[in-house]
């Protein structure tokens, strides 16, 4: 296992981090996808469950499954009021436990760019999806600097510190996603940028939400208190603030469908 890879398995510190994010763009990606009600959604990566969360209270499924390689996070997303129906595995987005053509509809929310293999991960989707159904999924746009904390990222690059990252970043560029889509055998394949923004309401906020990451976090707490004060001048630096000392700024995913050919 690589160290410097990221490792999600706190649902609740990935809820305040990222999982406001994730509920963001997958509002605007459920718009985009338009879903009819009815269907048998497949979610892979489900983490804590903030997009399934999303997706069953806005579409209506007929069923949904979760699958996500952290029981933590699953513990996590089973405490949930809205998914008290849904079913969840832990499993491998390369190796999905379901048969051929059980689902209508399979999503991929903010997971592809961890897949060791991308390709594998969206074959696998269309496997499990019947002809004609969708397959679609989000990421932030990693090499184009459209993760959420790349002001973070950034300055601690800067102090010669190693970023945990995904396997796969690359996996996350528009034209990339367009071929994994294309090359699976998908069809009517479409891509388009999400766009969406937070607010912190201090400093103290968006600080205290960083150093909860789940992964990065742990490199934070072990530097020392003078790198540590340096590092939260340079970032909020970078930051837009208001008058009133929020702190608003946005994120870009790229985000791809495609119907599983009849």
């Amino acid at each position: 296992m690589n160290p410097n890879h990221i490792h999600f398995n706190d649902g609740a510190a990935y809820e305040r981090y990222m999982g406001v994010w994730s509920q963001r763009a997958g509002e605007l990606f459920l718009d985009w996808l338009a879903p009819a009600p009815g269907q048998r959604w497949l979610d892979v990566g489900c983490g804590n469950g903030a997009f399934t969360e999303r997706l069953v209270t806005r579409c209506d499924p007929a069923s949904v499954h979760g699958i996500d390689p952290s029981e933590q996070q699953l513990a996590y997303a089973r405490t949930r009021p809205a998914l008290h129906a849904a079913q969840w595995h832990q499993g491998d987005a390369m190796a999905l436990p379901f048969p051929d053509a059980m689902f209508d509809v399979a999503v991929m929310p903010l997971v592809i760019f961890f897949v060791p293999d991308p390709a594998k991960g969206v074959a696998e989707m269309t496997r499990a999806v019947r002809p004609g159904g969708l397959v679609a999924a989000y990421a932030w746009d990693m090499p184009g600097g459209g993760f959420p904390y790349e002001a973070l990222n950034a300055e601690i690059r800067a102090l010669g510190i190693a970023v945990p990252g995904p396997p796969s970043p690359d996996a996350s560029r528009i034209d990339v996603l367009q071929s994994l889509w294309t090359e699976a055998g998908l069809e009517a394949v479409q891509t388009r940028e999400i766009v969406v923004r937070r607010t912190f309401e201090d400093v103290e906020d968006f600080w205290t939400t960083v150093l909860g990451a789940p992964s990065l976090g742990a490199k934070l707490a072990v530097m020392t208190p003078a790198d540590l004060a340096l590092l939260k001048t340079r970032v909020i630096a970078r930051l837009p603030r208001e008058a009133t000392g929020r702190i608003t700024y946005s994120a870009r995913a790229n985000a791809v469908k495609g119907r599983v050919a009849r």
